[in-house]
């Protein structure tokens, strides 16, 4: 029924216009242009239509209900005598919604299943696309379509000449839908395409664009945005605050600038600012847009045909008005109103309904499934059965998506702000938490990760949003479970290492960001896995790939650490694998990991994972280079059963022996090493006093090294140089030594670590760092003079001259450097040149003597393992001792227990002695008076009474294995008497 104007007078035919609105139960509809044959097609109630969509040739009517859609031929005749084309989807069948190209419309089943439908053929009918995923949102551009999955996956097929289909290669069509991968993990909350471009806006607001860009509709660019509209060849965008940016073809003034030039980047739409926007709508050539506080639709672009509602046939290049009949009742001031506003933008046409919100066309749009408070009081409340198989189902849908996932905990953003992560993981934190306290909740979470959400992880995204799903995982308690290591740990760390360089940084760059609790929780999660997997170990080479893969993600966050956030290096080390690794016997039964197919000897596990292990762990690895090049170590093979008596694994390599008098101890040393300078040391040491027992298993030797290094590091023997007040020696400027004999120091260094001993050399921390290439610090200079003269240096700058008083001289540190003041200016560059002179250049030459002869004996490789502070402990030991932990680790033979009298009373006088009287002790159980770093915790002292022993006999000690020959004195004043013998008499072997 043709309605007329207010003036009642019909429009002229070169002057289309709206006809009044169709109006019944309470809804109203407008039509630009309002020609009879278009009007004859939507002569049905308005209420009852649940959807429309129009392009230049085609009106597609969805009827409430969605039985079925009425097609009509535009432009429709003056006389609408052309019958439209009713299309049902099938028996029992109901339409959801609808969209609709040049040739093809797109409907969604009710139950989410799209069908196409191809006008150019004759006799079409609904052809069922992606049958197995559950669509909740379909559109199309002239040739193309998108449909978004429940999953938050997104598809798309049919002409790609411009790449509108966004899978990442050109060519001509494709019928079969294929999922836009760079988008994966992404969660989406709109799709719309143009003629052949396609666009997707995200649930955090950021726009993506692609397809064809010759007039810039791509944009390239965006801010927060919650709609968008896609026209012809132009976009709209609309911000959460009601600000409209528009860009692309500009050539009709479809953008709205007062400009017919095309905008290659998002545009502000300068006449609509000052009014809020609420709604928008893109036709080929044209753009609406609705401000509800005003009750006005405003119109700009072609307006060939009339759809601009201007009253006429101009193109608008600024935002105006529509000229409707009664424009105050489409005013909607608040959230409460019960009318709403739907704009469609066809091809040429503007179609205008106000209807109540309750209307199934205002509710239109489906969105992917998301957590919210609500849902997770309902999750976790008492149910019932039917109840509780709908609930496992939603948590199965959330679970297994990285979208639906991510989008349950975005931040609130206001527009405009940028922000560095857009997930609320506080929200996240506690929201797992309190799901995970219903066990069968845990258990379906655990399985949808599993079977589902990993391996769909988006590595591959270029986008950071759809990354953020990595941030969020290890926050869920499931990750941390030591019963998933395998099902879900190790396939997060496989996905973590496939991800790019560029997209790796940024989840580094978030690890860097994270609270220190929250940090070594994670390194903790990777921790675990290994643990867990040494544990269920075998040797194929999956499980050896598990193991570098989950390796590799702690490599990433020790480097993390290591730049950023600077945690505690020893965080990273797994002291199980101390326990685990056993180098001695697996060096041969269990030589390597196989990763790659590649065997991965322990030197290269310790070489690209050197975090993981603690010191005694590399103390093992250090002491099996040596034993592996010893006879002892072909006694273990015998005793491991590996190698028979007469066979061998390795040849029999001679021992290095040393026969020394004790008067004369670093004349024989030298005299000796001399002999052997250009020979392989790595052997066996065997050491012998002249006069005194023969070769032993290590007890003589321990002796050796500890009077060796005694006698060589008195300042007496004037060897080192001590600063004043020092507690650590130094390397002389003016050595009154040759050069040879602090080569063989270091030699002997080597030899005493090579074979398992401690020397006790007092250098400061400095010497270990040189010895690793690293350079001494300021601080290294202050623990070796032990003054405070360079933390006062900025008070006194006006007393200190460029240079270093050092070894009795003084040196200019510059030219004429004992005439220039150090002053603001310069006193960094002099502290460089004090810390450099003292540490380098002034002993140069006798420090390279020294670490070439501790390198010709130590492997660099594997000295380089350990850090310097490591390196000093197991070079030169500690004296940190726990004698009551001493006293705990006693073990008792040949009679004697604990609580044997004897024994009681050997302890109570122990325990009187002084520390100096307890340290001789130790040399004379043990050789030296020095502890590894395994410490006096691990040190096991064996008591044993032979029976040809008596109450007249002294202590005797067995040092190589810290056994105690302990004759059963019965009284305290003899067991005292006894031990001042033994203290006394500490040295030398009878």
């Amino acid at each position: 029924h043709q309605k007329k104007s207010r003036n009642n007078s019909r429009p002229s035919a070169s002057r289309p216009s709206a006809t009044a609105p169709v109006e019944s139960w309470g809804a109203k509809l407008w039509l630009f242009p309002s020609a009879a044959g278009l009007r004859s097609a939507l002569s049905k109630r308005p209420e009852a239509t649940r959807q429309m969509c129009c392009t230049r040739r085609r009106l597609a009517v969805l009827e409430r209900g969605g039985a079925g859609v009425e097609v009509h031929q535009l432009p429709a005749g003056s006389d609408g005598a052309r019958k439209p084309k009713c299309i049902k989807l099938g028996k029992k069948m109901k339409i959801h919604s609808m969209d609709q190209g040049e040739e093809h419309m797109l409907v969604l089943s009710s139950d989410g299943k799209p069908f196409e439908y191809k006008y150019s053929i004759e006799h079409a009918r609904f052809q069922c696309i992606l049958q197995e995923k559950n669509i909740i949102q379909i559109t199309c551009g002239d040739y193309h379509s998108l449909a978004l999955s429940k999953g938050g996956e997104l598809f798309a097929w049919g002409q790609n000449l411009d790449g509108q289909l966004g899978v990442g290669r050109i060519f001509a069509s494709t019928s079969t839908p294929e999922i836009v991968e760079n988008l994966s993990g992404v969660p989406l909350v709109q799709i719309s395409a143009g003629e052949a471009h396609s666009m997707a806006l995200s649930m955090s607001g950021n726009v993506y664009s692609w397809g064809r860009n010759d007039c810039g509709q791509l944009g390239l660019g965006h801010t927060y945005i919650e709609f968008l509209a896609c026209g012809g060849s132009h976009t709209a965008l609309l911000t959460k605050s009601g600000l409209v940016f528009t860009f692309g073809d500009g050539k009709y003034g479809q953008l709205g600038h007062n400009s017919t030039q095309n905008e290659l980047r998002p545009c502000l739409v300068a006449g609509l600012v000052g009014n809020r926007v609420t709604q928008i709508a893109c036709g080929r050539q044209h753009t609406l847009a609705y401000v509800s506080d005003m009750g006005k639709v405003f119109s700009f672009g072609s307006g060939k045909e009339g759809q601009l509602g201007n009253g006429g046939t101009c193109n608008q290049l600024m935002p105006r008005p529509m000229k409707l009949p009664s424009s105050e009742e489409l005013k909607s001031e608040s959230s409460t109103s019960v009318k709403e506003l739907i704009m469609v933008a066809g091809g040429n046409q503007s179609i205008l309904m106000w209807m109540e919100k309750e209307n199934s066309y205002v509710n239109l749009r489906r969105k992917i499934p998301t957590l919210n408070e609500g849902t997770v009081k309902r999750w976790i409340a008492d149910v019932g059965t039917k109840q509780w198989q709908n609930t496992k189902r939603e948590i199965r849908e959330i679970f297994s998506s990285p979208a639906c996932l991510t989008g349950s905990f975005l931040r609130e953003r206001i527009d405009g702000e940028i922000i560095s992560i857009h997930l609320d993981l506080n929200a996240a934190r506690n929201t797992f938490k309190e799901l995970t306290q219903k066990d069968w909740i845990t258990n379906t979470i655990t399985s949808c990760l599993r079977d589902n959400l990993l391996k769909n992880l988006p590595f591959n995204s270029p986008h950071q949003e759809a990354l953020e799903v990595f941030f969020l995982l290890p926050e869920c308690p499931v990750m941390h479970d030591s019963n998933n290591w395998e099902s879900l740990v190790v396939p997060f760390a496989e996905a973590v290492n496939k991800m790019n360089n560029q997209m790796s940084r940024v989840l580094e760059k978030y690890w860097a960001s994270l609270k220190e609790s929250l940090f070594i929780s994670l390194v903790q999660m990777f921790k675990r896995a290994v643990v867990a997997q040494l544990h269920y170990w075998t040797e194929s080479s999956e499980n050896n790939n598990h193991i570098k893969a989950l390796l590799e993600v702690l490599k990433k966050l020790y480097r993390v650490n290591q730049t950023k956030c600077q945690l505690p290096e020893n965080i990273f080390e797994i002291n199980e694998l101390t326990q685990w690794l056993d180098f001695y016997v697996d060096a041969y039964r269990r030589s390597s990991w196989k990763v790659d197919s590649v065997n991965i000897e322990y030197p290269v596990i310790f070489s690209r994972f050197p975090f993981i292990f603690n010191i005694l762990s590399k103390i093992k690895l250090l002491y099996a280079d040596s034993l592996l090049k010893e006879k002892k170590f072909q006694a273990c093979m015998r005793l491991a059963g590996i190698v028979d008596q007469e066979g061998s694994a390795l040849s029999l390599l001679p021992t290095f022996n040393l026969i020394v008098r004790r008067s004369h101890l670093i004349e024989d040393v030298f005299n000796q090493l001399n002999q052997f300078e250009n020979e392989d040391l790595r052997r066996e040491l065997m050491v012998s006093f002249s006069g005194e027992i023969g070769y032993d298993f290590g007890g003589v030797r321990a002796e050796f090294f500890y009077c060796l290094f005694q006698e060589m590091t008195r300042p007496e023997y004037g060897m080192f140089t001590y600063p004043e007040e020092a507690s650590y020696m130094w390397f002389p400027v003016r050595p009154k030594f040759e050069k040879k004999s602090y080569f063989f120091f270091g030699l002997l260094c080597g030899l005493s670590l090579f074979n398992c001993n401690v020397a006790d050399i007092p250098f400061p921390l400095a010497l270990f760092k040189k010895l690793l290439d690293q350079t001494p610090s300021l601080e290294d200079l202050k623990e070796l003079i032990n003054i405070v003269l360079f933390s006062d240096i900025f008070m006194y700058l006006k007393y200190i001259y460029i240079i270093v008083h050092w070894d009795k001289n003084d040196v200019d540190l510059i030219p004429d450097g004992s005439h220039v003041i150090v002053n603001q200016t310069n006193k960094r560059d002099y502290v460089s040149k004090y810390v450099n002179y003292i540490f380098n250049i002034s002993v140069k030459a006798v420090y390279e003597e020294f670490q070439r002869g501790f390198y010709r004996v130590c492997d660099k490789e594997i000295i380089e393992f350990f850090h310097p502070e490591q390196l000093k402990d197991v070079i030169i030991g500690n004296t940190d001792y726990d004698w009551e932990t001493f006293e705990k680790n006693a073990h008792y033979e040949h009679g004697y227990d604990s609580s044997h009298p004897t024994i009681v009373m050997f302890w109570k006088a122990l325990h009187k002695l002084t520390l100096e009287e307890k340290k001789k002790f130790l040399v004379f159980l043990t050789g030296t008076d020095r502890i590894q770093v395994k410490g006096v915790k691990n040190m096991k002292i064996t008591f044993c009474c032979p029976e040809t022993l008596n109450e007249k006999d002294p202590i005797r000690a067995q040092t190589c294995f810290s056994v105690l020959y302990l004759p059963k004195y019965s009284t305290m004043e003899r067991v005292e008497e006894a031990l001042q013998v033994a203290i006394n008499n500490s040295r030398g072997f009878g």
